[in-house]
């Protein structure tokens, strides 16, 4: 039976006398790293954006930029998840940023010239920015012990969350004093911080509660690697129904909002303001559970975490039935605080469960398959609201959010997130 990373003191508390993930200087350092990468990925759509509206940039050509920029980014993930598995976690961040540092100010070069060279460096920081993701995911639990990693997640997480709000508002007070390609300048110097900043992590023999399978006399091939990954994945059924389970959140009811919440707030209340509030309560929710869960310790955090990804469904639910804005609001801030509620305990059991030589790759088939359907999901809900209407699809989507985390909580495995009999409490 695995041993708890930390056993508590009191229902909910951490032991006490426990030092701020942020006070270890190695987690810092990747913390900062993360957190420049962040920034630098919220603010490239905005920057972008600002360029259509100075007519520096075609909106058609935007719309290419940003699809080229998802397109390097799912092509990259699972190469940088059997690279980060083969070579250094940090070799793949310090590239990973140089290459996205390098192309921003190619496409600040290239706006109003030549859409192609624009459109490969969009690919090119896509990719940087999708190469970053399984190996800031493996590098954590590198350089945290298991004990803190429930903590360094929350601050990751955190992070997202405070640069998805700052990045964008940011951003647009430089656009008072800079000129567009000067803001891309900057970004790109933010992808340098995030390749130069991090740490080395070290690959020693932490705390963990999974079998390090023995590596073969021979070096298999890329294909090979990754399918390594996913038959490691296949070995834990709570990973399987949690992946299902995001993945199903996040094609439906986060696609869905994204899609009729500019109509709902310009239709049935005929102003901007619900869609801003709305937005702005889901990140501050977020930002509240990201603050809540690095202290959570809930007896069983599978079910705890898989209640909090359903709790995304009363965003798309808010949106069916004519209601108060102050309820649409209040519902994306449960949502928020939900999705953090979830996001924290599956990224640390994770790292807890998956073997240490296969975590990249199993976290890029996460960040594949949980973000890489997003698109597919905004593109297939356009026309199903045109065809049924806006509040049948958001009826269904919300049916799904609040379905696909219960089934998921059917598996066994799924109460702890561990193939281990549920721990004891130690007490």
């Amino acid at each position: 039976m695995p041993t708890p990373a930390a056993p508590p003191t009191a229902a909910g508390a951490p032991p006490p006398g426990q030092r701020s993930i942020l006070l270890d200087l190695t987690f810092l350092r990747l913390w900062t790293g993360a957190t420049a990468s962040g920034l630098a990925t919220w603010a490239l759509p905005f920057v972008l954006g600002l360029a259509v509206f100075d007519r520096t940039l075609a909106a058609a050509d935007l719309g290419l930029l940003l699809a080229a920029r998802t397109v390097g980014f799912l092509a990259a993930v699972p190469v940088a998840g059997v690279l980060a598995d083969r070579h250094s976690r940090r070799g793949v961040v310090l590239w990973a940023g140089l290459g996205a540092g390098a192309a921003v100010p190619v496409i600040a070069a290239g706006l109003g010239r030549s859409v192609l060279l624009t459109a490969v460096a969009a690919a090119v920081a896509g990719a940087g920015q999708g190469a970053c993701r399984p190996a800031y995911q493996a590098l954590t639990a590198e350089v945290v012990d298991a004990d803190r990693r429930q903590q360094a997640n929350a601050a990751m997480t955190l992070a997202v969350r405070v640069t998805t709000l700052v990045g964008p508002s940011l951003a647009a007070l430089l656009a008072l004093l800079l000129d567009t390609r000067a803001l891309l300048v900057g970004i790109g110097l933010l992808w340098l911080v995030a390749a130069f900043v991090p740490g080395r992590g070290a690959r020693r023999a932490v705390a963990h509660d999974a079998p390090v399978p023995s590596t073969g006399k021979g070096r298999t091939s890329f294909l090979g690697e990754f399918a390594e990954g996913v038959r490691e994945a296949r070995r834990h059924p709570w990973f399987l129904a949690g992946l299902g389970a995001l993945t199903a959140v996040i094609a439906t009811g986060y696609s869905a909002t994204g899609v009729a919440l500019p109509l709902v707030s310009r239709d049935e209340y005929g102003t901007e303001v619900v869609l801003a509030g709305a937005m702005t309560a889901y990140t501050a929710g977020a930002l509240g559970g990201a603050l809540l869960v690095a202290r959570l310790r809930p007896r069983s955090p599978g079910w705890a975490a898989l209640a909090g990804l359903a709790a995304y469904g009363l965003a798309p639910l808010s949106l069916v039935f004519p209601v108060h804005p102050v309820v649409v609001m209040a519902a994306y801030a449960v949502a928020g605080t939900g999705i953090e509620l979830f996001n924290v305990p599956w990224f640390t059991a994770a790292q807890r469960e998956i073997a240490p030589d296969k975590l990249a790759r199993v976290s890029s088939l996460d960040f594949l398959l949980s973000y890489g359907l997003a698109p597919a999901g905004l593109a297939v809900i356009a026309p199903a609201i045109d065809t049924f209407g806006a509040r049948a699809v958001l009826a269904g989507c919300a049916v799904v959010c609040f379905a696909a985390p219960a089934a998921a909580a059917l598996v066994p495995s799924a109460r702890t997130f561990s193939r281990s009999p549920a721990r004891r409490d130690s007490r």
